[in-house]
């Protein structure tokens, strides 16, 4: 009869202590190119196309006063850790930041959390007639389909857009479709879509289409595509504009990869497709790329983790053949104390092909970084940066901030501290000394980060920089201004100057600004409306797109 009064306060005992495992908020605790690593994988519940809200909050501050910063998309998970796509370019996150579930996510995790519950049992527990647990064990309970299947989240718009040739005086019409998805298990399977697109459907008076516009250079950087990842399969799979999950440092790829589990840690696998990226430190245009890789991936973000990829590929310029290379990626990470990170590139020389006169290996790229976090309003960072060639990144992006992991070259060492009322300041100083300079040339970056301007909820970002490199001497100072109203309501606007002096592209100067909103009209109607320009003594356009969507 004891056992019998027990039974409720132990089965009591056990749901509460289940239902406490139950996990929505994950940490960053890494940032790569483009990517972040969360501190939650697989066995938390997360899954591919899982959308989050990034979020800052300061100790002993309240929870209303979180800002957001951007949104992230699970683009591949691990046990205990999940690679995420940044969605927001140029967006300043850092490790601590707070990343939420949002949308279905949660109800997908509820769920998850549920089964798991419902699959424990306390043991200790006897009855002296009969056993309900084994009883509900073997009858049959139908249950519904998990959230997550077949669920469908996105948008598809229609874009207009004019640019107008300050140069030349030309101008081109533009008309293009954007879409926005985020379609997980279909058709209850493991394939999921996520990401986003913007192409052309035609163009109209087309001498300024050549034009290379700052928002079409942004658009490019976007990634979307079709995965497979099902925890009780072997074969990981991704098609469409997307990056290595396992080499984020390699360049974005339209095409796919192929990668095999092999145990517990390892992965073996294969990837192909061109190079879009303006970003990519070896960027052309017409560019293919095609390699195989083993990856190792070890403990986790709550403790020690380690993380490897060695891979070797090659790459064909307009169908011809132009590098050989091996490719290795490091990752070390001690809780949010200490975080290393290390990607080289190693080439296999032609004599005669591309220039050269030598052949056998040789260092073509190396970045190292390690960043110590001792508490949390402080980090430090020291750097390595080495190029055997000259970068050939799109130089219309420096001041975005997207190409700021390039800019110094050399030894420099960075710091970021976070002040009362969400202030962050923050700079990089480094020497960068070439051949045949009797001294090296100072780099600097300085910046100031608010997380709420005037309590306008308003985020901004202020940044000065002075580089030299060997693609060239310049600077660049910008701004970025972001908010969300609600759901129903946000707007950016980046904006700057800059100026660079390289013996590739001569002496370029001008101001630029990219800026749009988006007005969501009741549940599933989108307006939105947007301006990009440039004006310099090489090139000067302006921008303009409206665009109108439906929202699913």
């Amino acid at each position: 009869m004891i056992r019998i009064w027990l039974a409720p306060l132990l089965f009591a005992t056990l749901a509460f202590s289940q239902a406490t495992e139950m996990r929505t908020r994950f940490e960053v605790r890494y940032i790569a190119s483009g990517a972040v690593y969360l501190s939650g994988g697989r066995e938390e519940g997360l899954q591919e196309g899982f959308r989050l809200r990034v979020k800052r909050l300061k100790p002993g501050e309240p929870e209303l006063s979180a800002q957001t910063i951007t949104q992230v998309v699970v683009t591949a998970v691990a046990a205990h850790s999940a690679v995420c796509s940044i969605e927001t370019p140029g967006a300043e996150l850092q490790t601590g930041d707070i990343a939420e579930v949002l949308g279905d996510g949660l109800e997908t995790l509820k769920t998850l959390q549920e089964s798991k519950t419902a699959r424990r049992y306390a043991q200790v527990v006897t009855f002296t007639v009969g056993d309900p647990l084994e009883q509900e064990q073997r009858d049959y309970l139908p249950r519904p389909p998990l959230p997550e299947v077949n669920r469908a989240r996105g948008l598809v718009s229609y874009e207009f857009n004019s640019i107008s040739d300050r140069n030349t005086g030309m101008s081109t019409n533009q008309n293009g479709v954007v879409v926005r998805a985020d379609i997980t298990r279909i058709a209850g399977t493991y394939w999921n879509f996520t990401g986003y697109w913007r192409g052309r459907l035609s163009n109209s008076f087309g001498e300024a289409a050549q034009t290379q516009t700052l928002h079409d250079l942004l658009n490019r950087t976007y990634h979307i595509g079709l995965y497979y990842n099902n925890p009780g399969s072997k074969y990981i799979i991704g098609v469409g504009r997307v990056f290595l999950p396992w080499a984020p440092s390699l360049s974005t790829i339209d095409g796919g990869y192929l990668g095999r589990r092999m145990g517990k840690f390892a992965t073996l696998g294969a990837f192909g497709g061109s190079t879009p990226d303006p970003t990519a430190w070896d960027y052309k245009p017409g560019r293919q790329m095609g390699g195989a890789f083993v990856a190792v991936d070890a403990g986790s973000f709550d403790n020690v983790r380690f993380s490897g990829t060695a891979g070797i590929a090659m790459t064909r310029l307009r169908w011809k053949a132009e590098r050989e290379f091996a490719f290795f990626e490091t990752s070390f990470n001690w809780r949010r104390y200490l975080a290393v990170f290390h990607n080289l590139e190693e080439d296999r020389l032609t004599a005669g092909r591309l220039g050269n006169t030598e052949s056998g290996p040789a260092l073509s790229r190396s970045f190292l970084t390690v960043r110590l976090q001792p508490v949390s309003w402080l980090a430090i960072d020291v750097n390595h940066n080495y190029f055997r060639t000259v970068p050939t990144f799109d130089t219309l992006l420096l001041g975005t901030g997207l190409l700021d992991q390039y800019l110094f070259t050399g030894l420099s060492a960075g710091l970021r501290v976070e002040l009362p009322r969400g202030i962050a300041v923050y700079g990089s100083v480094g020497q960068d000394q070439r051949k045949g300079d009797s001294r090296g040339s100072l780099n600097q970056m300085y910046g100031i980060a608010f997380r709420n301007v005037f309590r306008s909820r308003v985020r901004a970002d202020l940044r000065h920089s002075v580089f030299h490199g060997p693609f060239g001497d310049g600077w660049y100072q910008s701004i970025s201004l972001s908010r969300e109203v609600g759901e129903r309501l946000h707007f950016e606007i980046q904006g700057g100057d800059q100026e660079l002096q390289s013996p590739f592209s001569g002496h370029n100067r001008g101001f630029w600004m990219n800026s749009n909103v988006n007005r969501f009209l009741g549940a599933h109607y989108v307006l939105g409306a947007g301006l990009s320009m440039f004006r310099g003594n090489v090139q000067s356009y302006d921008q303009t797109y409206l665009s109108f969507g439906y929202r699913y």
